[in-house]
């Protein structure tokens, strides 16, 4: 396994991290049961491309990535100043949003630079842009 294919792989596990745990931070306070059910769904998603990343990565004998501590304080205090001041679903639908928009942006950048990866980690990269793109599409009817 190439080291552009196994970056790629460790980008995408934090970023499969990032979204699991923002998606759980907020399920709590969701009202609609579409939503509540719309975040369920993606949670599982990304958990079931985080343990095909992690298969991958075991595989190769490499560990995962966690997410930045900083970063993932930053979205904390956000999330949870954010429900303080509206605990409602369109602050998690905003919040949710930003984040959907983050991760598509932050993995595509990836996607090019680790661009001598190989196809099962392109695939994967992929398919965790497209569930991110999924996620801020359909979150669009709660904003």
């Amino acid at each position: 396994m190439n080291k552009d294919t196994v970056e790629l792989l460790k980008e995408c596990d934090a970023g499969t991290k990032t979204a699991v745990n923002s998606i759980k931070e907020v399920l709590d306070n969701v009202d609609s049961q579409e939503l509540m059910q719309l975040l369920q769904d993606s949670l599982s998603e990304h958990q079931s491309i985080g343990d095909e990343l992690h298969a991958i990565l075991d595989e190769a004998g490499e560990s995962g990535k966690e997410p930045n501590p900083m970063a993932r304080a930053m979205s904390w205090m956000k999330i949870n100043f954010k429900m303080m001041e509206k605990p409602n679903d369109k602050t998690i639908a905003n919040l949710m949003f930003d984040g959907c928009s983050m991760g598509v942006k932050q993995l595509s950048e990836y996607l090019n630079e680790y661009s001598a990866a190989d196809d099962r980690a392109k695939r994967l990269a992929k398919r965790l842009i497209g569930e991110e793109e999924k996620l801020g599409k359909d979150l669009k009817n709660y904003l």
